[in-house]
């Protein structure tokens, strides 16, 4: 624990962001607009710290033809100012693409060209974060026995360095979760590595792959594969007896409301549960209906044909992996009569999902200061700030990691933009400000 040392003025920030991925590209984008509308003694200083190289959002999937699932209008921008220079239109107009885009009819636009306007966007506010650089860890500094600051440990090319904020603002994303008992390897894959890894096998003939998972991805991973290797057979592998269909309708949509997260936060735990059971399949384990149709009608083609690749392995999950440097045998197991069914294929492919990355793990000391609930999950305020002891004087945001709190939402981009303005609105609205003379970051190279 830092404790107050005469001579000590550090440079403060008023926000220091761990993470920069949509969340936090989205609270850069909502500090620049606060900060170009209001005089210099209003303006919130921050920094950003990522530890990729550059921006990237699952790269690995941005296969060609993927659609994103969430309308072109809920981007970083906005439902929070639609007349903001960073909103999906105006990136439209700056690629040339805006008129083509409106006769296309369509809300819906290619992951691919989403993560481009990511980028695009990231680049404009890039002055905020710092690539290649990782938060290791998070200080309390303590003046008269509270914490003040918050000094966070990063790491990058040049070694470590410190950085003061009196607030965090977490966005640490989601980890790549796999089967129990399975573990990533050369043949084995989660699907978030899809592209990167499907490159090694260029010039090879692969003869089968193996896809579970039961989702979006999973699906998309299907497809691709199917088309990018003519002569080989593609399994796949769920514990359903199909693909279950995406409810997009637009009263279930509701719930991915800015108001339903006031209603959600406000419910009892019951009802709580219940709203997830409901509308899971708004979001987990689901497939476009489009999707569906076109793997049922092509499995059914290679029926009629006698050329059968794409094969389902359904209500069934995947037992067991042995991989060897050639190949790796994959033993599929009835979920109905315990049968199992050996595979063996050049890849496993694993869409199974993800988990959420412990937001606190990296508070070291400071976690003992966050209140937590009944079943020992982290206690959230409706602004998105961790509850915390009253010494604990820093407000420490997440974006992600409160679904038990405030709903379907927690990690999803369709509340980005309304989330952030309610995190900064938050930050104003309790005053908290470095003061003026160590509110500026000094230039520093381990910073940049």
């Amino acid at each position: 624990m830092s404790q107050v040392q005469p001579g000590d003025v550090r440079p403060v920030h008023d926000l220091i962001g761990i993470g920069f991925g949509p969340s936090n590209v989205a609270m850069a984008i909502a500090l620049s607009e606060h900060n170009a509308r209001t005089g210099t003694h209003e303006t919130v200083t921050a920094h950003f710290f990522e530890q990729q190289p550059r921006f990237g959002w699952h790269r690995g999937m941005l296969i060609d033809d993927a659609t994103m699932q969430v309308s072109f209008l809920k981007d970083l921008v906005t439902l929070r100012n639609p007349t903001s220079e960073f909103s999906f239109l105006a990136y439209l107009k700056s690629r040339g693409r805006l008129v083509d885009f409106i006769n296309h009819k369509n809300l819906f636009p290619l992951r691919v060209e989403f993560h481009d306007y990511l980028e695009w966007s990231a680049a404009k506010v890039d002055d905020m974060v710092s690539y290649g650089h990782e938060v290791v860890g998070v200080t309390p500094f303590v003046r008269d026995g509270a914490v003040e600051y918050l000094d966070v440990t990063v790491r990058s090319g040049e070694g470590l360095a410190v950085h003061r904020a009196r607030n965090l603002v977490i966005g640490t994303g989601l980890r790549p979760l796999m089967p129990e008992g399975v573990e990533r390897g050369d043949r084995v894959w989660h699907n978030s590595d899809l592209l990167r890894r499907v490159d090694t096998l260029k010039g090879t003939s692969p003869s089968r792959f193996v896809v579970v998972g039961a989702g979006q991805s999973a699906a998309e991973n299907v497809a691709y594969l199917h088309r990018s290797f003519p002569d080989a057979e593609i399994c796949a592998v769920f514990s359903r007896y199909g693909y279950s269909p995406a409810d997009d309708s637009s009263f279930a949509n509701r719930i991915f409301d800015p108001d339903a997260v006031d209603e959600y936060f406000a419910a009892p735990e019951s009802v709580k549960r219940r709203l997830m059971d409901y509308h899971g399949n708004t979001n987990y384990s689901v497939v476009d209906v489009d999707l569906i149709g076109s793997l049922y009608r092509q499995m059914y083609q290679e029926k009629v044909l006698g050329t059968e690749r794409l094969r389902f392995l359904n209500v069934s999950r995947l037992a067991a992996v042995e991989q060897t440097p050639d190949k790796v045998r994959a033993t599929v197991k009835s979920l109905v009569t315990g049968e199992e069914t050996l595979l063996d294929a050049d890849v496993v492919v694993c869409a199974t999902g993800y988990s959420p990355v412990d937001p606190v793990a990296l508070l070291g000391d400071v976690a003992d200061r966050c209140l937590r609930d009944d079943e020992g999950r982290v206690r959230v305020e409706r602004d998105y700030r961790i509850a915390t002891d009253a010494d604990l004087r820093c407000g420490i945001y997440l974006q992600g990691g409160t679904e038990h709190t405030h709903g379907i939402t927690s990690s999803l981009l369709s509340n980005i933009a309304v989330r952030v303005g309610e995190i900064l609105d938050s930050l104003l609205d309790r005053g908290v400000k470095a003061a003026p003379d160590a509110a500026r970051p000094v230039a520093d190279p381990s910073a940049r």
